[in-house]
């Protein structure tokens, strides 16, 4: 993001020519490969927490 900021500081010219779009892309790579590893993680919860409620649903049932 460093290297980002950096070329975008050089000037209207760097940004508008594509000068930057090499640190961009590196920036989005990164990003996204964080984001992807955030939602794995969010799915995993869910499906814990899902199965749980099932459970718990489960043993109502049971002892109704």
């Amino acid at each position: 993001m460093s290297a980002l900021e950096e070329c975008h500081a050089r000037g209207f010219l760097w940004k508008s020519l594509g000068m930057c779009n090499e640190a961009k892309t590196a920036v989005n790579k990164c990003l996204r490969g964080a984001r992807l590893e955030r939602t794995a993680a969010n799915r995993e919860k869910a499906k814990e927490k899902r199965a749980r409620i099932e459970r718990v649903w489960r043993e109502i049932d049971e002892n109704s």
